[in-house]
């Protein structure tokens, strides 16, 4: 039994010494590049209830949440989204507010992926949301402060792909597709399902021009000038207005002078149904995850009481750490801390040389020794202790 004890449940895990410091560098330096564009910090609790991630909510199935009850016999879950209670804490706290509202945190989510083995099922996610906002333009600013905190966190080479939820709504509406059928259909695509996705398109009475063109949106990424053909193979306006808007998005990439960084992914779908327009994931070497993702979610707000639209973002940082770490980037800690060894007859006057330098904004560790002639450059070496003070 006190063996078992010592362990982790599956899915969970110790951050500790070097790894839990640069942990807490990294979600310094991000944390700052989020207020360097005016958001505000917002927390919000643990577990919510239940209907907060409901199947309307667009969030994790239910069968992967982590669900409990309270003493009233409600049904509570450990959040496994971010966005969805920064929806409800607007609604409540800013319902009537018509400019921008920005929040920004850092948190952990859970998701009982049991599916996927060795995954974790409890991630710290830092991010922002923008709400009130419906322009363009919120959506390059959020895609520039994703590529910036990405930069900031040390990484040089990855790739952010920007996809538009819109645009597949948009083919869909043309096929005249059930929606029941064109959710099937989404998911399909979504897994790379292709025959699956081709038995549903064949049985249907759609243009042999768009039939192909749906069976061919995995493909359908790259820079924003090859997929531009699209545009001449649809007459759907809801579909054209996500080309139309991916234009104007990329061009205010480009006045960031952040272009280098984006490319275009027609077939990127989502599991989060809550998305309305641009959606983002950006993939960098030493792990197959997303580092970070985002999108456009108007109607969500809405779902709390409120009718605003409002964009998001958030950093992965668990799979960002494992990306760093792979590439050999991972931040330097320095051993900032002083240990000070003192006998006991010398007690006041080490009190006082830590005061002193605490004062000075130095880390000081006091230690009485117990055993005379001890070397404690080892010990400082483990601990991660910079000097040594007798």
């Amino acid at each position: 039994m006190s063996e078992r004890l010592l362990h982790t449940p599956e899915g969970v895990r110790d951050i500790y010494a070097a790894e839990c410091g640069t942990k807490s560098i990294l979600e310094s330096r991000l944390h700052h590049r989020l207020h360097l564009y005016g958001f505000r910090d917002i927390e919000t609790p643990a577990f919510e209830f239940f209907d907060i991630f409901n199947k309307e909510r667009g969030t994790v199935s239910s069968r992967e949440m982590y669900k409990f009850f309270d003493r009233d016999g409600n049904t509570l879950v450990l959040r496994p989204d971010m966005t969805p209670p920064i929806a409800r804490c607007t609604a409540k706290y800013y319902r009537d507010e018509t400019l921008p509202v920005r929040f920004c945190y850092v948190g952990s989510t859970f998701v009982n992926s049991s599916s996927y083995q060795g995954k974790l099922k409890e991630i710290t996610q830092l991010g922002a949301e923008l709400i009130n906002d419906s322009s363009v333009e919120a959506d390059a600013e959020m895609l520039a402060l994703t590529v910036e905190c990405l930069l900031d966190a040390g990484l040089t080479k990855f790739q952010v792909e920007v996809g538009q939820a819109d645009f597949f709504r948009g083919l869909m509406e043309e096929t005249g597709i059930a929606q029941e059928e064109a959710e099937e259909l989404r998911i399909l695509i979504e897994n790379k399902n292709m025959f699956g996705a081709e038995e549903i398109i064949s049985e249907k009475s759609i243009p042999e021009g768009l039939k192909q063109l749906i069976l061919q949106l995995p493909e359908l990424f790259g820079t924003l000038d090859k997929l531009l053909f699209v545009k001449k193979e649809i007459t759907n306006k809801r579909a054209l207005a996500a080309i139309d808007r991916l234009e104007r998005l990329y061009a205010l990439l480009e006045e960031y002078g952040l272009g280098q960084y984006i490319t275009f992914d027609l077939g990127m779908l989502s599991k989060f149904n809550y998305y309305t327009g641009i959606i983002f994931r950006a993939y960098t070497s030493g792990t197959g995850d997303a580092v970070a993702t985002g999108g456009r979610y108007d109607s969500l707000v809405g779902q709390f009481g409120k009718d605003a639209p409002a964009i998001g973002m958030a950093v992965m940082m668990n799979q960002l750490l494992l990306a760093l770490a792979r590439q050999k980037l991972l931040p330097v800690q320095k051993a900032e801390n002083t240990l000070i060894v003192y006998q006991e007859k010398f007690r006041s006057q080490a009190i006082t040389m830590a005061k002193e330098l605490r004062s000075q904004n130095k880390n000081v560790e006091l230690y009485l020794e117990t055993e005379k002639e001890t070397d404690y450059s080892d010990y400082a070496a483990r601990m991660g202790i910079g000097d040594i003070i007798y």
